[in-house]
């Protein structure tokens, strides 16, 4: 299975389902609207595609997991974070911003499709496969997938299987597996600060408690 087009589909479905109020409702991201959510979701679109047409011939420095590097929380002050709330304001009508993802994701879809998965890409001054760019994606897909519904009933939330796959780039990325008794979502939910862990919860991290929220960038 393809857990890319899987995680990319079921996102832009759950974007199809929204109306009305819920594209001013927050996101499960601090500090932008469910809109502004779906804005960054275009911009990701057109990562992907530039990097599909961005092949290097060099062997790889980085795999799905390598892609990610922990960085400190999010402050405010990144210029592109302030930006986007801005872009998807100025489309006013938020069917213009469904009409645009839509068509940008779609072609970034069709592009993971035919992408070549062991030819070379570069990206982020990294060198990886096109499959383990795809694969790392499949973590961003979920992630944005439980922000886009974090305040939003009842719009579907990611696939079992794209869930299980985001835990284990989130595993790799830790270097450690993560207690059972955390469902995958609430694995991801709780080590990317989220939602707060319970006690229980932190005890069950034990050291890695002391690291949490995990940041990615």
């Amino acid at each position: 299975m393809d857990l890319f087009s899987r995680s990319w589909n079921a996102l832009r479905a759950a974007v199809d389902e929204l109306s009305g109020e819920d594209w001013k409702r927050p996101s499960g991201c601090a500090g932008w609207l469910v809109r502004d959510l779906v804005c960054h979701l275009v911009i990701d679109a057109q990562d992907v595609l530039i990097t599909l047409v961005t092949p290097v011939d060099a062997e790889p420095t980085a795999d799905a997991a390598g892609y990610w590097k922990l960085v400190d929380p999010p402050t405010g002050d990144d210029p592109l974070d302030a930006l986007i709330p801005r872009l998807a304001a100025a489309y006013g009508d938020p069917e213009l911003l469904r009409f645009h993802l839509d068509d940008v994701g779609s072609a970034a879809g069709r592009a993971a499709v035919l992408a070549d998965r062991s030819a070379t890409v570069g990206t982020r001054d990294m060198v990886l496969t096109a499959g383990d760019y795809l694969t790392a994606y499949v973590l961003e897909w979920t992630l944005h997938h439980l922000d886009l519904i974090a305040h939003l009933s009842p719009v579907a939330g990611p696939p079992e299987e794209t869930l299980a796959a985001a835990r284990s780039t989130l595993e790799r990325i830790v270097g450690s597996a993560l207690p059972l008794s955390l469902s995958d979502k609430d694995a991801l939910l709780v080590l990317t600060g989220r939602r707060s862990a319970t006690g229980e919860e932190m005890a069950a991290l034990g050291d890695l408690a002391a690291r949490l929220p995990l940041a990615l960038g």
